[in-house]
């Protein structure tokens, strides 16, 4: 055995939080940019020219833009505070703790696209572009979501460690004797 071999730390490595990592990148921070910017550009459609375009619908189809319109507007907001408590976290301001706690208000499990609604297709395009977009960025909160609140890995759990940890309480006297 070389030298090298005997100064080889076989515990358990400490797991790296790749989610809070994410959370603090520029990566995270173009998300921040595009939910926020997803919130404006609804808010200023569903003011304006989507609340032209909803009074040409017909009732059926007006009832399933009012009903879409509020859902979009709700999905929204429960992404905006799970991004505006990231960036507290990430600033300093509350602790990643403290932000598992007020998560626990947000929703991210906001519905299914409504594309089963017979009346999905006269809706106005935009309205229905707004809604994919917002679930696409749900999509991509959710999965950091669960990265960084999802319980950790117990320790031992990675088979990989559990072998090496075998390995070294096997031999663990002959990698110290060279």
């Amino acid at each position: 055995m070389t030298d090298r071999t005997k100064d080889v730390d076989w515990r358990e490595p400490e797991a790296i939080p790749f989610a809070q990592r994410f959370a603090g990148s520029q990566t995270f921070r173009d998300l921040f940019r595009e939910g926020m910017s997803l919130v404006e550009e609804t808010a200023a459609y569903l003011d304006g020219i989507g609340r032209e375009q909803s009074r040409e619908l017909g009732r059926s189809a007006s009832l399933v833009y009012a009903t879409e319109s509020m859902r979009l507007t709700t999905r929204l907001m429960q992404m905006a505070s799970w991004l505006l408590l990231q960036r507290a976290v990430n600033e300093g301001e509350i602790s990643q703790a403290q932000a598992g706690e007020e998560k626990a208000k947000v929703r991210l499990d906001s519905g299914i696209m409504a594309e089963r609604h017979a009346d999905w297709s006269e809706l106005p395009v935009e309205l229905r572009d707004l809604i994919a977009r917002s679930f696409r960025l749900l999509e991509r909160v959710r999965y950091l979501d669960d990265a960084i609140y999802s319980p950790v890995a117990q320790p031992g759990s990675n088979p990989v460690s559990r072998q090496l940890e075998q390995l070294s309480n096997a031999f663990g006297s002959a990698f110290d004797k060279h």
